[in-house]
């Protein structure tokens, strides 16, 4: 990682304390340390932590590296004894979900729940997911019939290392049954998704400079021939101008993931169905 402005990066140690898979944990700990520049975190996780056993064996690591805890422990005794251990260690804990928890709680007069792993049940969300994940792997990179595409909730359309796999892949994780069709300069223009009724199809689509040097960073790496017109300025530019006139022409929403992670992108394919379903509402109103 750079060093901004040339200082030295801050070091620290934070403590990942959660009574299910952590997963919620880690993420808000990662997006909430990318809004500070130059601090590095040292992270030390503790999943499925739900047993006064383990959690003094979690105060035994957390004394041995003094820093800050974050946990997302249910149990009001395994809470209480946590809180009381960072205490006497004289360490800040904090409960990350309990603003949120708190707000929704005064605003729905609703009570906690206190199940430990709740939002990982195996409910119909939680099979919906391992269905769209199934889904986005049989129907990436071209795979399935016009008729298997029409069971999409999206299909995503544009030239190679476009990331389209792995925003299938990353909104199979939120539910979203996703399909991708690449543009294959004299085979595959996308003209058979042009009849599809149910998905939304979403052109993708990058700066030619940058999907240059991505496609040699890919060459490189499979120790592959980098002449080819695959890698060449003129073919590449000509190639993503086609790319974004087909879109254009079908009418079709584009998305620019020159400078977006693949999360981002998700997240605005998320925000295209939203709207889609909205105005499919209004009009059946």
């Amino acid at each position: 990682m750079h060093k901004p402005y040339g200082r030295l990066a801050t070091y620290f140690h934070v403590h990942l304390v959660s009574d299910s898979t952590g997963e919620t944990l880690n993420a808000m700990a990662k997006a909430v340390v990318a809004r500070f520049d130059g601090v590095i975190p040292i992270e030390h996780i503790y999943a499925l932590v739900r047993s006064r056993k383990q959690l003094d064996r979690v105060l035994e690591e957390i004394a041995a590296a003094p820093g800050v805890v974050l946990h997302t422990i249910v149990d009001k005794e395994l809470r209480a004894a946590l809180e009381d251990g960072c205490r006497m260690l004289d360490t800040p804990q904090i409960g990350a979900l309990d603003p949120l928890v708190g707000a929704l709680s005064r605003y729905l007069g609703a009570a906690l729940s206190t199940r430990v792993g709740a939002q990982h049940a195996l409910d119909h969300d939680y099979f919906n997911r391992i269905s769209a994940l199934d889904f986005a792997m049989a129907h990436d990179d071209g795979q399935g019939t016009a008729e298997e595409l029409e069971r999409a909730d999206v299909v995503l359309c544009g030239v190679s290392r476009t990331s389209k796999t792995p925003t299938c892949i990353y909104l199979a994780h939120r539910g979203v049954r996703a399909a991708n069709v690449p543009l294959v300069p004299g085979q595959e223009d996308g003209e058979r998704l042009v009849g599809l009724r149910n998905p939304l199809v979403v052109g993708l689509t990058v700066s030619p400079d940058r999907l240059v040097q991505i496609r040699r960073n890919r060459l490189d790496a499979l120790n592959a021939d980098r002449a080819s017109s695959y890698v060449d300025h003129d073919a590449v530019r000509d190639e993503t101008v086609k790319a974004r006139r087909a879109f254009e022409r079908r009418g079709w929403p584009v998305i620019d993931v020159t400078r977006r992670s693949v999360e981002e992108t998700a997240a605005a394919i998320v925000n295209l169905l939203s709207e889609r379903r909205t105005h499919r509402l209004g009009a059946s109103w």
